[in-house]
């Protein structure tokens, strides 16, 4: 099955000099998977923006955050034996490891959902504390009711886990701390309670036994959450291989809850796929894609920061068209439209 996506002729829509740096001195090397919502009548993205100081020819420089809060640079000699640079994303240093960049995330907003500009009258959003000293990532934004909840991912050097935070005008950000501790990420709240219950994706990892699965809980408030269910596994094989995360709130449809996820093989290449979920029982998987609707193929998508690369925290959906949000390459972010009926039709002969 080939890629089902239309990109946007206008791809990449955003890219890392079209982003202020947070402060001077720092560089925004990457803008990655927004958090997408519709606020005011206009079209809003949560970008996940990188940055790291300028980088000098003999020297490695990267930013975390101190005990109080304050912005701190290390920097290390390339030469040094103990320095390992191998992996463009994670620096390691005498047996530690640290981000290379360091992430927040900046509100833009549009009238068209293709052309964004930034309104600085809105704040950006920060790491905070211990658990957020490595910065704050790929974001997951669902409305229900009158309130947005954001589902983030917290770093530090005590691992990855699910920070929430909420708010009803996008100036007021409530803090609700890490809901699920490492190693986890990937967090996607349904947009409504099923049998008086809300119900998230996420994807607990294991370096030795199992794997980097999505995973289901139930909560009664949208901060404590059990009945945990791994619902789906890395295939062996096939494109989703060595990792599969879920995107953004499943979407409903009459045959599912239909999940565009994410997956990677062993090589680092991320595609988009689906998952069709029971209405009532949403543990239960009804198909899943065999091969990915959306694969990284535009130039934009198989070079940049870490190339081949096509990954999305964020969708609006209107009738049967999915506008999709994503980010290319960890470099730049993009749009695409998918048709709801044409995911479902390449799922419904699926085996699971």
């Amino acid at each position: 099955m080939p890629d089902i996506a239309k990109r946007f002729p206008e791809n990449p829509i955003l890219k890392p000099d079209d982003i202020r740096p947070s402060i001077d001195g720092m560089k925004v090397e990457c803008l990655l998977n927004p958090g997408v919502f519709r606020f005011k009548e206009q079209t809003w993205l949560l970008l996940r923006v990188a940055e790291r100081p300028e980088q000098k020819s003999d020297k490695t420089s990267f930013p975390i955050l101190g005990a109080k809060g304050e912005l701190q640079i290390l920097e290390f000699d390339n030469a040094d034996p103990k320095l390992n640079r191998a992996d463009p994303r994670v620096i390691g240093y005498d047996g530690k490891d640290y981000l290379t960049t360091m992430s927040h995330l900046r509100l833009v907003a549009s009238n068209d959902g293709i052309h964004f500009a930034e309104d600085q009258s809105y704040p950006s959003l920060f790491g905070r504390g211990e658990l957020e000293s490595y910065g704050i990532e790929d974001c997951r934004v669902v409305q229900i009711g009158a309130t947005y909840y954001l589902t983030f991912t917290e770093v530090s050097e005590h691992g990855v886990g699910v920070g929430l935070r909420s708010t009803t005008d996008w100036r007021n950000i409530r803090q609700h701390g890490m809901i699920l501790p490492p190693h986890n990420k990937d967090c996607a709240i349904f947009g409504e309670q099923i049998g008086g219950k809300y119900y998230a994706l996420h994807r607990p990892s294991s370096p030795t036994l199992g794997g980097n699965y999505i995973w289901l809980a139930e909560s009664p408030d949208l901060v404590h959450w059990g009945q945990h269910r791994c619902l789906a596994h890395s295939r062996p094989g096939l494109w989703d291989s060595a990792r599969v995360g879920a995107g953004a709130a499943p979407i409903r449809t009459a045959e599912g809850w239909l999940e565009i996820y994410h997956g990677a093989n062993g090589e680092h290449r991320y595609c988009l796929g689906a998952l069709l979920l029971d209405l009532e029982s949403p543990w239960k998987v009804l198909a899943r894609s065999r091969e990915p609707i959306m694969e990284p193929v535009a130039d934009y998508e198989r070079t940049g920061f870490f190339g081949n690369v096509v990954f999305t925290n964020g969708h609006l959906v209107d009738g049967d068209t999915v506008t999709l949000y994503y980010g290319a390459s960890d470099s730049v972010i993009c749009g695409a439209r998918l048709s709801i009926q044409e995911i479902l039709q390449t799922i419904r002969s699926s085996a699971i």
